[in-house]
């Protein structure tokens, strides 16, 4: 954590509570801006918080199922391949058995893929991107075929590559703040800067909901406790940080990882569950590689819960405005959005002395705001591709000290030395 010096000379710690709390606060801010200045209320409007929620939990789950799996040592590449698994688990098991079979069955699909990849890489020492990259290619074919053996001759509307529809499930509003009074709802028809941006943020943060929605946000801080605040955790993490020492204390690094990388595919599985419920039935393609996705807002989150979750929310945050926005209008606003980004991070890496990066992203900053200012519509490809464009940009401009488990990949044997 960085050290800060008061006046008196009397030093502090700034808390990651305390950091992850100012640079939300500046990003409200941020985005409060642009909203004002361009007029375009979709920015921060209730309805693309509520997708963004959407769109951000299933990959916030496959990068917290590759936190599991390589803060246990196994890199875990087959995330898509494994979420794949997940969406045809959840629509077999959603058709058979309604919405908690289709919760039952994608956990079942992604931990066995997880498995597999254990089996490959734990038991026989296979590399670990190689057998990643294996079960992405093995699911997207597996799947393919079961659904032509399940779903094909199917007659409630299924086919070849899509499962039979699902039905919805129910959903609902948190008392108060988002029924009833609406409270929420109230501050952010005020058109304040800054609060009605935070009260409609927050209004689609608690509306809409669904049991599915709550269970998976609880993984998050769940898989916190258990890795930073158990026995089991630190057993896990040592296996990912020294396993020889691990077992010369006589942890079972075997078990650990045959764990963690199973329940890394069982949570890829979560991710695709989410997929399924939100299109109401499976579909072939699916994913549309948000499983590797989600392995970049792991690295981006540092291995860690709250990290990835930033990382996650960021490309559900683009996608549910390029998914709301009635024109290129908003998505031209985003631009302006990463300008200011960039050249934030700019000027403090200048304030660092990093004067060539630093001047890497001004000059990008300057370049993003001028197209803005310049430009009138954005091609329908690009329009597409922007959320990808935007989390590129803040990832690659995210200048962090990256702290992989020091074991992570390495082929452990029981009673080497390494």
């Amino acid at each position: 954590m960085p050290i800060q010096t008061e006046p008196d000379g009397v030093k502090y710690q700034v808390s990651r509570v305390q950091k992850a709390l100012l640079i939300a606060g500046l990003g409200l801010v941020a985005i409060s801006a642009v909203r004002v200045i361009t007029g375009e209320t979709v920015l921060t409007s209730s309805g693309t918080a509520r997708a963004m929620l959407t769109l951000a939990l299933p990959i916030a789950m496959c990068a917290l199922g590759g936190l599991v799996a390589e803060r246990a040592g196994v890199i875990n590449i087959g995330l898509e391949g494994m979420m794949i698994l997940g969406t045809w688990g959840a629509g077999f098991g959603g058709w058979q058995y309604g919405p908690w079979g289709a919760l039952l069955g994608a956990l079942i699909g992604g931990a066995l893929g997880g498995l597999l990849h254990a089996l490959a890489t734990v038991t026989f020492g296979v590399d670990h991107i190689v057998s990643g990259v294996a079960i992405n290619l093995v699911a997207a074919g597996l799947v393919r075929f079961l659904s032509e053996a399940v779903y094909a001759d199917s007659t409630e509307g299924g086919g070849p590559t899509m499962s039979p529809p699902l039905g919805s499930v129910d959903t609902f509003n948190i008392p108060i703040l988002s029924s009833g009074p609406n409270l929420l709802r109230r501050l952010e028809d005020t058109d304040l800067p800054v609060l009605s941006d935070l009260g409609g943020i927050l209004h689609g943060l608690t509306s809409g909901l669904t049991v599915f929605t709550l269970i998976i946000v609880a993984m998050i801080p769940l898989a916190w406790f258990v890795l930073w605040r158990t026995a089991f955790g630190l057993r896990l993490r040592s296996a990912g940080e020294s396993p020889v020492a691990a077992e010369s204390l006589g942890v079972n690094v075997y078990k650990m990882k045959y764990l963690a990388v199973t329940a890394s595919g069982a949570l890829a599985g979560l991710g695709g569950f989410m997929l399924v419920m939100f299109e109401q039935s499976y579909r072939e393609g699916q994913t549309g590689g948000r499983g590797y996705i989600g392995l970049a807002a792991m690295i981006f989150g540092n291995w860690r819960p709250g990290g990835l979750l930033a990382g996650s929310g960021l490309f559900g945050y683009a996608d549910a405005v390029r998914l709301r926005a009635s024109t290129s209008a908003a998505v031209l606003a985003l631009l302006l959005l990463v300008g200011l980004i960039l050249a934030a991070v700019g000027v403090w890496d200048l304030y660092r002395r990093r004067y060539v990066l630093s001047a890497v992203l001004l000059v990008l900053a300057g370049a993003t705001i001028l197209a803005w200012g310049t430009l009138d519509a954005l091609p329908r490809e690009v329009t597409t591709m922007t959320p990808y464009l935007v989390t590129l940009a803040v990832l690659a401009t995210a200048t962090q000290r990256l702290r992989p488990p020091a074991a992570d990949g390495m082929r452990y044997r029981r009673g080497e030395e390494h």
